[in-house]
């Protein structure tokens, strides 16, 4: 049986791969030379026209540099930058200003090259952040479609097939490989379920993947917690082979699969995903030891996305936490601002690829989420930029709960993922 040191770490390295991305950047600096830019406002967050200062500072050992130069740009993120230059710094810091009229971030980057080597930081201005709302359109036929689309899918018997994973399995816990039939005959959904070895009928808890090709560990340690944990893929693909493999596809067949079939409604990549989604919803409350009622959703960036997208469409799920999802606002590049991973139509604009877009932005599901959130991100991400998911965000009319961390980008502080794994047990009533 496996220690709780063991499986602790499990745990950590599965939370891990379940926000992981392409664009994940380290929340600690691991070099000697820091640049450091803060905002004026604790909070980082403005009134329209009010203007913004931002200090920058160097620090090699923790000791501020001085009569150095940097390197700034100011100005929307992912946008060309409105204001750039170089400063010296002055007794051991500069300032630069900028302001934002409407809505929206606005971010300052400092650089220095120092013995050959660039380092950077940055800091983003909110501008009041809770009245951003979304460039993409809603389809009049949005609901209509993926309810035809998710009864279809029901019809497609789930073929279940669960494999025990011994060297997995804890005292109190057993661990399956999951094998089970998607949202078309013949497609394939694997993943990894957790659940206690105690009899009785126990919470559950479905947990979606952030994006790119990996294989996954389970969420053990919530299972050690009596709540039913399914971690599910979304590419057709065992969960349980080594690395190496999932790289290969990751660099090869399965690059860019974001992108794969965006001209197409019914055949666009995700369609699988998201019925994929509710299919896994299918496999839970088939469970003879699900309690049939309490169930939540739970990712980060795709994962997210899919969080939102799943309690959207599942009217089973009661409850969903959402780390800076993915996949909002497609279509803010353009509109003149950052519009939400994986950047499409930031150069190629066509149509119908824009058309078929509006069936899968969360923006989208947002309008139709009726269950209790819990939702984290700062406002430093640069893979899904924050204007994108609070367009998302300010639609949703349902109880929500914002943990908001200014400084974070593309990654959490654990005391982000303590937060919501107590705000997921008082809603499972654990």
């Amino acid at each position: 049986m496996k220690s709780p040191q063991f499986i602790n770490l499990l745990a950590l390295l599965c939370f891990g791969l379940l926000i992981s991305h392409a664009g994940y950047a380290q929340s600690r600096s691991s070099q000697a030379i820091q640049v450091l830019v803060s905002p004026n406002k604790p909070d980082w967050t403005y009134n329209k026209n009010e203007e913004a200062s931002f200090k920058i500072q160097v620090l090699q050992h923790q000791v501020p540099l001085t009569d150095i130069e940097i390197t700034y740009s100011v100005g929307l993120e992912k946008m060309t930058p409105t204001d750039q230059g170089k400063v010296k710094l002055k007794d051991g810091f500069a300032v630069v200003k900028g302001r934002l009229a409407a809505p929206g971030f606005l971010r300052c980057e400092a650089k220095v090259s120092i013995d050959g080597r660039w380092y950077s930081g940055i800091a983003t201005a909110g501008y009041v952040p809770l009245d951003i709302k979304p460039t993409q359109t809603l389809p009049d036929d949005f609901q209509e479609y993926w309810d035809t689309a998710i009864a279809k899918a029901s019809k497609v018997p789930l073929d279940a097939k669960l494999t025990l994973l011994p060297e997995r399995c804890t005292e109190n816990v057993d661990v399956y490989h999951v094998n089970m039939q998607n949202a078309a005959a013949g497609t394939r959904q694997y993943g990894i379920l957790a659940k206690p070895k105690k009899e009785g009928k126990y919470p559950a808890v479905l947990s979606v993947p952030g994006a790119g090709i990996r294989p996954y560990a389970g969420v053990i340690d919530l299972a050690e917690k009596g709540i039913i944990t399914l971690q599910i893929g979304i590419h057709g693909i065992p969960v349980t082979y080594e690395t190496g493999l999932y790289n290969d596809l990751g660099n090869g067949p399965l690059k860019g699969y974001p992108f794969f079939n965006l001209d197409d409604r019914d055949s666009y990549y995700y369609n699988r995903v998201y019925l994929g989604c509710v299919r896994a919803v299918d496999f839970l409350y088939a469970l003879p030891e699900f309690n049939g009622n309490d169930l939540l959703v739970w990712g980060g960036s795709q994962g997210g996305a899919l969080a939102i997208i799943t309690a959207s469409l599942d009217s089973r799920v009661k409850g969903l936490a959402s780390l800076y999802p993915a996949l909002s606002d497609l279509t803010g590049y353009m509109h003149n601002r950052a519009g939400g991973w994986p950047h499409m139509f930031r150069t190629d604009v066509d149509e119908n690829k824009v058309k078929v877009s509006a069936y899968y932005d969360v923006v989208n599901f947002a309008r139709f989420v009726k269950v209790p959130g819990f939702y984290t991100w700062g406002y430093n991400d640069d893979t899904c930029p924050p204007t994108s998911y609070y367009s998302a965000y300010n639609l949703i009319n349902a109880p929500k709960e914002l943990y908001l961390v200014q400084e974070t980008g593309h990654w959490t502080y654990p005391e982000q993922h303590q937060e919501i794994e107590k705000w997921m047990l008082k809603q499972l009533k654990k």
